[in-house]
């Protein structure tokens, strides 16, 4: 576990900055600490939601393990930690295959992990779907 918690944290500029050539991205948050609700919300317009499918990405063990050490719920690990989610790129639904190849083609694992939906007037917000673990 000391060796996970220890990697070096997955810089994504280079990948990014040449797919902004390529692709509009109204949106991206880089996930830190507050995890995906913490930070995507920053990132959408009032009045919209990120519906994000929680079963839509592996979650790296790791998470499991502390979760498990520290009796922590599942939604209050997906407040504190970025779940294997380091950054999220809002795009067109049109461009989302592209992106996907994209990421590939750099060596980095990517997810379709929801969509933007339009919401009640209000703050921006992230709604999970799917099972709870």
């Amino acid at each position: 576990m000391a060796e996970e918690l220890l990697r070096p944290t997955r810089i994504y500029v280079r990948p990014v900055l040449s797919l902004l050539k390529r692709v509009r991205i109204p949106g991206m948050a880089h996930i830190t600490g507050g995890g995906i609700p913490g930070n995507l919300p920053r990132s959408i317009p009032d009045g919209l939601y990120a519906a994000v499918e929680r079963d839509s990405w592996p979650v790296p063990p790791v998470f499991g393990t502390l979760r498990e050490a520290g009796g922590l719920p599942e939604a209050e690990a997906f407040r504190a930690f970025n779940m294997g989610i380091g950054m999220v790129l809002i795009v067109r639904p049109s461009d989302g295959g592209a992106v996907l190849r994209h990421f590939q083609r750099a060596g980095i694992a990517p997810y379709r992990i929801g969509e933007i939906r339009k919401g009640r007037s209000g703050r921006a917000d992230v709604r999970f779907t799917g099972r709870t673990r």
